[in-house]
């Protein structure tokens, strides 16, 4: 008998806790005794019941097991702790909010079993997204996919099942700036997708806002591709030729053959033209420089990716 088990990083969401194992438990039933299944909670430090909705069931329900984090460390680990703590054959990591279609589950096991080793979840429609929430992410993974290594499939979710060849190669990972999903792309191994219309969120809202998901998408782009960095020192170039072009240019026509136009320009106005481009060659190479600096200086200093406060494993 295969075993798989369903990793669910929760944060806040205790309404949402009983409905989720409400509707699994009736998924479990459909498959039928082909595998054997278990439920684990990441309690994400939330500041409600959750914690002790997640307990209750795991005292009624010897397959619930729980990871209590200290405090908030973020979905991505959240997630992350989830397949860290995985010894089944296979994992399906889905939300807690009840957005996922759970009814699915059947589908992402047949087509493991068909021998893809990454079966992903593709959202076609999500009703409770905002328009500027549509059009960054298509702008996110248009450019995530010019200047990556890898290639991450548009509308892509947490929401897949990961065999335990792909959870024992995601477990060598070290840095603590990660979109899992991403990672899990990076992996590789055979994949295939099925698609589907998001359902509306049951209880609560949504810990992921604006800030938290550009903060994502710039540590994606940081640790997927080295584009960026590059970037400065292609604009360095770009304007520093540019600007001495024209400053030879302007300082030619002025003072040698003596043309209309460079000779409206002022040695003042000469001089902070050049000064405005080299300034913002710096400011531009230091920002992105300081981004980067940023990241290998929170992957030296080698702090635990999250605190476990209690489990039940």
């Amino acid at each position: 008998m295969k075993s798989i088990s369903i990793v669910i990083p929760a944060y806040n969401e205790e309404k949402n806790i009983a409905p989720i194992y409400n509707a699994l438990k009736k998924v479990f039933v459909s498959v039928g005794k082909s595998y054997e299944f278990s439920i684990l909670f990441i309690n994400d430090g939330s500041t409600d019941n959750t914690i002790f909705e997640i307990e209750k069931l795991s005292k009624s329900d010897m397959t619930v097991k729980y990871i209590d984090f200290s405090r908030n460390f973020g979905k991505e680990l959240a997630t992350t702790a989830g397949i860290n703590n995985c010894v089944s054959d296979a994992c399906i990591m889905l939300d807690a909010d009840m957005q996922h279609p759970v009814e699915l589950i059947p589908e992402f096991i047949a087509k493991w079993e068909e021998g893809n080793d990454v079966v992903v979840g593709v959202r076609k429609e999500n009703k409770s997204d905002k328009l500027i929430k549509k059009i960054g992410s298509k702008i996110f993974y248009k450019i995530i996919n010019q200047i990556a290594d890898v290639h991450i499939i548009p509308s892509a979710t947490d929401f897949r099942l990961i065999d335990k060849v792909v959870i024992a190669e995601f477990n060598r990972f070290t840095e603590t700036n990660r979109m899992t999903r991403a990672l899990i792309d990076w992996l590789g191994f055979q994949r295939t997708c099925v698609y589907f219309n998001a359902n509306e969120r049951l209880y609560g809202t949504a810990s992921y806002g604006f800030w938290k998901l550009f903060k994502l998408a710039v540590n994606s782009f940081m640790s997927l591709s080295l584009v960026p960095l590059k970037l400065a020192g292609s604009l360095g170039i770009f304007i520093t030729t540019i600007s001495g072009v024209a400053g030879f240019y302007i300082l030619l026509g002025k003072y040698v053959f003596r043309t209309n136009f460079a000779s409206t320009f002022s040695d003042a106005e000469n001089l902070a033209i050049l000064i405005l481009f080299l300034v913002g060659i710096i400011l531009i190479s230091i920002g992105l420089l300081a981004m980067y600096v940023a990241n290998i200086h929170s992957e030296v200093i080698n702090r635990p990716m999250y605190v476990v406060r209690r489990k039940n494993i």
